[in-house]
Order: structure tokens, then sequence, then C-alpha cells
């Protein structure tokens, strides 16, 4: 169940912040899809005090989670002059999101073992080589 309001990252979301950055999420990006999974919609100052980061830096995570598809945006016309206001929603729920990020981190395995592998052939092949010589 979705918390109706979150003013910042926990405990728990911290933790999960800590993993994704482990398996090679920018934190940033991180923090910004915990803060955002927690709401039902939110602007992108509410992210930058909640999840405690710079304008950038939730710029920049925005822009990845909508190019994913994870988040969407629409803008609110503000009264008078000025730019408008950028709304954000999460479009993908955070287990499907996970989903995703685990067969991407799978696939990289699986390609660091193919280059492994072949590497490892090729070392033998100059080693043997090398031998002969």
């Amino acid at each position: 169940m979705k918390r109706t309001k979150s003013i910042v990252l926990d405990d728990l979301d911290n933790q999960a912040v800590e993993l994704f950055s482990d398996l090679g999420m920018p934190k940033n990006l991180a923090k910004t899809l915990l803060y955002i999974s927690q709401v039902e919609e939110c602007r992108s100052a509410e992210v930058e005090q909640g999840a405690d980061l710079r304008q950038p830096e939730v710029s920049v995570a925005m822009q990845e989670l909508r190019k994913r598809g994870w988040v969407s945006k629409r803008d609110i016309k503000k009264q008078g002059k000025g730019r408008p206001v950028h709304i954000y929603k999460l479009n993908t729920e955070l287990p499907k999101i996970l989903k995703s990020f685990e067969e991407e981190k799978l696939k990289e395995l699986e390609d660091t073992r193919t280059n492994l592998t072949q590497l490892n052939s090729l070392i033998e092949e100059l080693t043997e080589y090398e031998e002969g010589n």
C-alpha cells in the first residue's frame, strides 16, 4: 500500500536506495524512484526536499525514469506568466520496475560471463603460441 504522504525518505527507503546503488543504479535515480513510488504524484521540488537531492540531480533522474517509461509528466499552467509546473507520476509499479532492473542486470552478468570465457580462450591460445615459439 502506498503511503499517502511522504515528507522524507526513511531508513527502509534508504536501505533500498543503497541496494539499488550497489547494483549500479545511480543514487539520484534510486532516491527519485523510491520517493515518487510513494506518492500519487509530485513536483520535482517535492522530490528535491523529500529525497535530499539538488534540482539538477532530480531533473536528470526524471529524464531517465521517463525514458524508461516508468514515469509520466504533465504540465500545469501557472496563473499569469512563467513556466508551467511539471507534475510527475509513476506509470509502472515498483515490483515491475524491480523485475525489469533485475533482467537488465542478469543480461549484463551473462554478457560478462561470455566475455570472460572468450578472453580465457584467447589467453590460452596466446600462452600456447608463446610456448611453441
